[in-house]
């Protein structure tokens, strides 16, 4: 068990929770969400002893150990993946470096041998003699193959790094678990698995991501920072969002009676109820559920930048045309052609293949082989994964970045727009050198949706957002009646917008009209 206890956290003047109390038990997943800054990864810290908090105590159950998914990629540069992954049970490392040390002793004494049995018998406990076969087994189930297993962590790159700290995280069965962002950099079989192992993890679960998909399926508990605390709320995310929207809608509407209020939410839970009952945790899911009264919710404090994007042009017959486009490396005489009413998403293991095609189409790469050719009524809007490339000119404020982009010019029509993606006020005066991942990546959406593009191009869009603008850009991108072409790592993102998955492998490419989950259904063995 975790308690925290009467935590406070500030830096300087700023308060970023008070008087946080809360309880972790055995058996629940717990996803912690927010506003980015709000203090999330902060809280993984204060949990983990890394950061003191300002007041307050972090209490575990005595003989309880806790496992963190660690951030620095190159602290185990000289290790190989294998020793990388044990190294995540540090008491088993202690053990085998004193076995090591005795076992080299020239002078072995009785007193030597007694403590090598209670370290051998230790070593049994832990489960040592299998540590090896173990760490390699966590590997291959997060997709890195046998031959990498015995190479030096410096040896491989980024992604696989991300993969071989999630492995080490898990390792040896932690009684409580600390995952930030777990999923970045995951591919569709390897969060697969993380979400059944978490689903049936027996022990604690603390997660930040921004992954609505994979929170409904592994959370049992949200803790939501919001209004300066950490508030606990039975079930996911879903739950979670919909009940606090639900609330928010009510309290707008003034002369609706309480009763009325009581009802519709009642009648919400015993919905959501019903829903549960088919999960695994149903029984005591439910009865938590019933216990939910109207003052236990209250609406987020957060708001939801405002994407939509429409066209003038109507679309005609003939919308994309790819011819055998090859690009050395990454594509290989890729043909496909979209229709009207495609909304497509591209998957790979290696998204440079994505990334290299987006950018053919978009007439940025013009160094490939064959051809694409667009309809004479399409208009593409293009949002590239790395954007840097439109935020070169640092002096510029938003206002004047966003200017060439509008046919209106003013400057109230032109922050009417920036307002929308949550600039308002002096922040649309902020100069594009300060701006963080996620506020560029809003900048684009608002120049995109000002240049009414009728095919559009999004590569990783979510990347950089918080739960609030991936949430938008979910709707947006639903309800957007042109044809799309993108990529994600969101999961909900895709399955619930693309019609259509293109899957470009190594040697094969797979071209599939359905949703993704039915496309990972139907070919998950060979993907």
């Amino acid at each position: 068990m975790l308690v925290v206890s009467n935590v406070s956290m500030q830096f300087g003047g700023r308060v970023l929770y008070k008087d946080v109390n809360l309880s972790f038990t055995q058996g629940n997943c717990y996803g912690v969400i927010g506003a980015n800054g709000a203090g999330k990864s902060t809280f993984l810290k204060i949990i983990s002893n890394e950061l003191e908090p300002t007041s307050g105590s972090v209490t575990l159950t005595e003989n309880e150990r806790m496992s963190i998914l660690k951030q620095n990629q190159n602290e185990y540069d000289d290790f190989t993946l294998v020793d990388t992954v044990i190294h995540g049970h540090s008491r088993l490392v202690e053990i085998m470096k004193e076995k090591d040390e005795l076992y080299a002793k020239t002078d072995f004494t009785e007193e030597d041998g007694i403590k090598a049995a209670e370290l051998e018998s230790e070593f049994a406990t832990l489960e040592g003699w299998e540590a090896d076969s173990n760490a390699r087994s966590l590997l291959s189930n997060l997709g890195i193959n046998e031959d990498k297993h015995d190479l030096l962590m410096k040896e491989i790159d980024s992604k696989e790094k991300v993969k071989v700290l999630l492995a080490q995280a898990l390792f040896g069965n932690p009684d409580i678990l600390l995952l930030d962002e777990p999923t970045n950099n995951l591919d569709a079989l390897a969060t697969k698995w993380l979400e059944n192992f978490l689903f049936n993890f027996k022990n604690i679960v603390i997660i930040v991501s921004h992954d609505r998909y994979f929170l409904n399926k592994v959370c049992t508990r949200i803790c939501d920072v919001d209004y300066g605390k950490i508030n606990l709320f039975v079930g996911n995310y879903d739950f979670w969002y919909q009940s606090s929207q639900l609330i928010a809608r009510q309290m707008k509407d003034s002369n609706a009676k309480k009763e009325q209020k009581m009802k519709e939410l009642q009648d919400f839970i015993a919905r959501f109820s019903a829903n549960a009952s088919k999960s695994k945790q149903a029984t005591s899911r439910k009865k938590e559920l019933e216990k939910i009264k109207l003052e236990d919710i209250v609406p987020s404090s957060r708001v939801y930048p405002f994407i939509d994007f429409k066209f003038e042009r109507e679309i005609g017959k003939d919308v994309l045309e790819v011819n055998e486009i090859s690009k050395e490396g990454l594509l290989n005489k890729l043909s496909f052609v979209l229709r009207k009413g495609d909304k497509v998403a591209f998957i790979s293991k290696n998204t440079l293949k994505i990334t290299s095609l987006f950018n053919i189409i978009s007439g940025v790469d013009k160094e490939y082989e064959g051809s694409y050719k667009y309809g004479i009524t399409i208009t593409p809007s293009y949002i590239p994964n790395d954007n840097s490339s439109y935020f070169e000119e640092k002096d510029l404020t938003l206002v004047d970045w966003l200017r060439p982009y509008s046919k209106d010019q003013t400057e109230t029509y032109i922050r009417s727009w920036l307002g929308r993606m949550l600039f308002s006020n002096e922040e649309a005066l902020k100069k594009v050198d300060v701006l963080s991942g996620g506020e560029k990546v809003r900048c684009m959406m608002a120049k995109t949706m000002l240049t009414s593009g009728n095919l559009l191009i999004l590569d990783d869009p979510t990347n950089h957002l918080d739960l609030e603008s991936i949430t938008a850009l979910n709707n947006g991108l639903i309800n957007y009646k042109g044809v799309l072409l993108f990529s994600s790592h969101d999961h909900e993102l895709i399955n619930t917008v693309a019609n259509r998955i293109i899957y470009l492998g190594e040697d094969k490419v797979i071209d599939k009209y359905c949703t993704y989950d039915e496309f990972l259904e139907l070919y998950e063995n060979e993907i």
